[in-house]
């Protein structure tokens, strides 16, 4: 079965390791230097690979020593250009070659952002970092870039001596840079293979704090101490989900906390995962995020989807790890909460998206389709709903973690379609096959919209978010009086996301209504970046012109996208701040990550 979203074909010759050597140049905004990748071939007389490439220069391509002839194919929209190799001689089936292509990265290069001394928080020195998923490795070099493909890897990285060079590796000492007197050169080793889309590099003015036995949180000064106090709870984490799901194969558990442009919440980095500075609530109540993050060691970075269009394997799979380790940490009712909670983003995500969409599917079609328009919360919400659904109807949380172990263990080191994986699922729970047969398979994969059957949700902790929120709903102007900061006094941070998720999954509020929220519970002075963010698309979606500059200042100041497109999006459906909205865009654009700005761009139709 091809990847849709690669050119490579690792049917007739597979990569299986990478031994990267290079130099962050922070003047030409590029990485320049040689990839030697080690291929096999996988069928006879092999004389050529093709690999995936997007705004990268090829200099130079030699095979065992050999120089090789090489040529670019056509350009394509999203997916890049085609590298074809010739090699001089042919390879037999099995026989390897080392492939060695000198190459450097665009300026351009969807996968890097590059800070300016004045973008970081420090000001004094520049900062890099890569963003691969999904298909952008191949803007940085040469390599089939497929979650079907793994491969280890070896890299030396050459940057300024005041720096720190980070990557998804081990790392291996550092060592003056015998060419340059003026830079260092750091050395990692990733020894359990990994698809490109793990590939990650990072270089800035970093500091670090050991936060557990195999734990450093990583950060620029300003924020270090803050982000270890946040993330402590990282070992906790880890063990609990060592206790889920089996063995932590990876060494080093580290974090580091991103620039605020960085586009996601975490990255699942291996060895070292990458967050954003969003999540710095100061009370550790965004600690999901790391759990998840901390649950893809297991699924996606051991067992990994063999193409983006079953995603859903990935984070569904995730998902469902993350919650297990809330519900041992802070209690069954919360892992229900948070589910619940998770089913109302899917029905939010399907307003949006519109319910016969084909993204909303759990398993979709790539052709044709850039992976990152297609991102959603789909895959995550979707797949845990299954997941769920499938705990429930099979005997329970203890029943269900069985299969999950079971299933990590089966598929570990592999890349997976889903239909292995329901096929794993048949095989063990053979003695239930009765039961899930009376699953709605095709609905569940191939279908739009919201899944054909909802999960059973105990309500403990989301009663008193549904009581409050209806209470506002159901407000008249006479009934404004009788709300005060007492209604939240009883009331979690979690909660008061919970609250405000339900309001905006309704008819916008009178203008009236949220102006008076704001006098009693004060919302505007909360720094928590998921209250503040549904706070203020309230605000803009009742038509309150006096959150118009919040609403723009939250979008521009991170670049979460979680949060910035769909701000950027609604300031845009209000006719009173529509133009300012695409002015603001137009302004940042330039620094802003080069992926959210694409898809900004798209959302407030500026895409050139």
């Amino acid at each position: 079965m091809a990847d849709p979203s690669s050119f490579a074909s690792p049917a007739c010759c597979l990569t299986r390791h990478f031994y990267l050597r290079c130099r962050a140049d922070f003047g030409a905004r590029a990485l320049r230097g040689t990839v030697a990748l080690t291929a096999r071939a996988e069928r006879e007389a092999l004389r050529c690979l093709v690999l995936d490439t997007r705004d990268v220069q090829v200099f130079k391509v030699t095979v065992n020593g050999q120089d090789a002839q090489f040529a670019f194919g056509e350009k394509h929209s999203f997916k890049g250009t085609p590298l074809e190799i010739t090699f001089p001689n042919e390879l037999r089936r099995g026989q390897e070659a080392i492939v060695e292509i000198s190459f450097e990265s665009s300026p351009q290069s969807s996968a890097l952002q590059w800070f300016t001394p004045e973008q970081t928080s420090g000001k004094k020195h520049p900062f890099l970092f890569s963003q691969c998923q999904a298909t952008h490795c191949r803007a940085i070099f040469p390599c089939q870039d497929t979650p079907a493909v793994k491969l280890t890897y070896y890299a030396e990285i050459s940057v300024p001596k005041e720096l720190v060079a980070l990557m998804s590796a081990n790392r291996d000492g550092e060592a003056p840079d015998p060419e340059d007197s003026t830079r260092k050169i750091y050395r990692f080793s990733q020894n359990v293979p990994i698809p490109c889309y793990l590939f990650a590099l990072v270089v800035g003015a970093l500091e670090s704090r050991k936060i557990g036995p195999r734990t450093l949180v990583w950060a620029e000064k300003e924020l270090v101490d803050k982000s270890a106090y946040e993330f402590s709870e990282a070992e906790a984490m880890l063990k609990t989900a060592e206790d889920l799901a089996g063995p932590y194969v990876w060494g080093q558990y580290d974090l580091l906390v991103l620039p605020p442009s960085f586009p996601y919440g975490g990255m699942e980095n291996p060895c070292l995962t990458f967050v954003t500075p969003t999540l710095l609530a100061g009370d550790r109540s965004l600690s999901n995020v790391i759990a998840h993050e901390i649950s893809h060691s297991w699924t996606g970075n051991l067992v990994t989807n063999k193409t983006w269009e079953h995603f859903w394997l990935n984070e569904g799979h995730t998902v469902y790890l993350e919650r297990r380790i809330g519900g041992r940490l802070f209690g069954e009712q919360f892992r229900h909460f948070q589910a619940l909670g998770g089913w109302r983003e899917l029905q939010n995500t399907i307003n949006t998206l519109g319910d016969k969409n084909p993204v909303t599917n759990l398993v979709i079609n790539l052709d044709e389709v850039d992976p990152d328009v297609a991102y959603s919360s789909v895959p995550y919400e979707k797949g845990f709903a299954l997941l769920f659904y499938l705990e429930q109807l099979l005997g329970g949380p203890d029943v269900f973690i069985g299969f999950l172990k079971a299933y990590v263990q089966q598929f570990a080191y592999k890349s997976i379609v889903t239909e292995d994986w329901k096929n794993f699922l048949y095989s063990y729970f053979k003695d239930k096959v009765d039961v899930l047969d009376k699953v709605d398979w095709n609905s569940w994969f191939h279908s739009p919209g919201m899944p054909p059957v909802k999960p059973t949700y105990d309500m403990t902790l989301s009663n008193a978010c549904v009581a409050l929120s209806q209470r506002w709903i159901q407000a008249k102007e006479s009934d404004l009086g009788s709300f005060s900061s007492a209604d939240l006094k009883e009331m979690s941070s979690h909660q008061l996301i919970e609250f405000l998720a339900l309001l905006l999954l309704e008819a916008p509020l009178p203008l009236s209504h949220v102006q008076r929220m704001q006098e009693v519970y004060d919302f505007n002075a909360i720094n928590n970046s998921e209250i503040r963010f549904r706070w203020l698309r309230l605000c803009i979606r009742s038509k309150w012109e006096e959150a118009i500059p919040l609403a723009l200042k939250m979008a521009t100041d991170q670049g979460r996208m979680k949060f910035t497109r769909p701000l950027f999006r609604d300031l845009y459906s209000f006719d009173k701040s529509q133009d300012l909205a695409v002015k603001t865009f137009l302004e940042h654009r330039a620094s802003m990550h080069p992926v959210t700005s694409m898809l900004v761009g798209k959302d407030l139709k500026q895409d050139q």
